[in-house]
């Protein structure tokens, strides 16, 4: 081990070169799969790296290239939808898996808090980004086009005139599933509550609703609410659902937060769930489990599709003209839960 006047001192690239009898430049270029070494040498090189315990200073290297190695994870979407109070929702699972993708590909991610009109996406050093279910006009999307930094999208944008790559998490799929359920447990007339904005997951659960509801002759009762109301927005809505259309008999609220909302209002309205109304959620997290009783929700395999758009932005990144532009979620998967388990099936 090298040493100094006050003692060891970690290992140089100088070291790895002079005992590899090579240049410094050939110990770059072989420890970072550049240039053209000879497969003996190289080998060799990494050889004695790894017996003098070397590491690269990956500062410089990212100086040297003009690169961060580095790709953020940002939204739109507020904490009181993406994450709530403990932090661990939808957006803090996304995050999980991409960032352990993004470390197999030497790349760091940073974890961006909800982008509003101003956000640290303008000064934060990054070579690119995951918007997670970008809204129309939106401003995380905006912020890095201004930056002239690729992105991809966690789910399919609504934009018209957005063309950036994107992973497909199948809205309309995942809403037919839950009303197939609830069908399924009995229900005759579902509701539909979703976000005011215009995320795919709102737009497409829309769609669906509709398809279905004009299939089996439901009224297609749908109302929004905000989705930085949380759950006092979900119960306002479900309240006024029940009073204006007392035969509801099941609450499907697409945002988790606005589930537990709604739960509260059925209660309060001298309801039982599920017995009076059912009620079903898109996002098997935190929220969905804990709830009393817990919430029937969606396995949206948010692992694997987290790390499909990690891979789709790597492919911008390196500018591979062959890349895939969509990538498509794994089959969702209902996990049905006390909250529209009726012990009874329809026909």
């Amino acid at each position: 081990m090298p040493t100094s006047g006050s003692g060891p001192r970690p290992p140089t690239i100088a070291d790895v070169a002079r005992i590899a009898g090579v240049s410094r430049t050939t110990v770059s270029h072989a420890l970072n799969g550049l240039g053209k070494v000879d497969p003996r040498t190289r080998e060799r090189i990494k050889q004695v790296a790894a017996e003098l315990g070397y590491r690269p200073n990956l500062r410089a290297q990212r100086l040297r290239r003009g690169q961060a190695k580095a790709i953020a994870l940002a939204s739109s979407m507020p904490f009181a939808v993406a994450g709530g109070p403990s932090r661990l929702g939808f957006y803090m699972e996304v995050a999980a898996a991409a960032a352990e993708s993004a470390l197999l590909h030497d790349y760091a991610l940073v974890l961006v808090p909800p982008v509003q009109s101003r956000s640290a996406l303008y000064s934060v050093d990054i070579d690119g980004a995951i918007v997670v279910e970008p809204d129309v006009d939106d401003a995380a999307a905006a912020q890095l086009k201004e930056r002239g930094l690729p992105y991809v999208a966690l789910g399919r944008p609504v934009s018209p005139d957005e063309d950036a790559p994107y992973v497909d998490l199948r809205g309309g799929l995942v809403a037919e599933q839950l009303l197939a359920h609830l069908r399924e447990q009995g229900a005759r007339q579902p509701a539909l509550i979703i976000g005011s904005g215009s995320r795919h997951s709102s737009v497409d659960a829309r769609a669906a609703f509709e398809r279905v509801a004009k299939e089996h002759g439901w009224a297609p009762i749908v109302a929004t609410a905000p989705e930085a109301g949380g759950e006092q927005a979900g119960y306002e809505q479900c309240a006024a659902l029940l009073a204006e259309h007392p035969g509801i008999d099941a609450v499907c609220a697409l945002v988790d937060a606005f589930a537990v909302g709604a739960v509260r209002a059925i209660r309060d309205s001298g309801r039982a769930v599920p017995d009076d109304v059912m009620v079903v959620t898109r996002y098997d997290g935190l929220r969905a489990r804990t709830c009393e009783p817990p919430l029937t929700a969606v396995d949206l395999r948010l692992d694997r599709a987290a790390a499909d758009a990690v891979e789709l932005l790597l492919g911008r990144l390196r500018g591979d003209a062959a890349a895939p532009t969509v990538a498509t979620a794994p089959e969702p998967r209902v996990i049905a839960r006390a909250s529209s388990l009726r012990g009874t099936a329809g026909p």
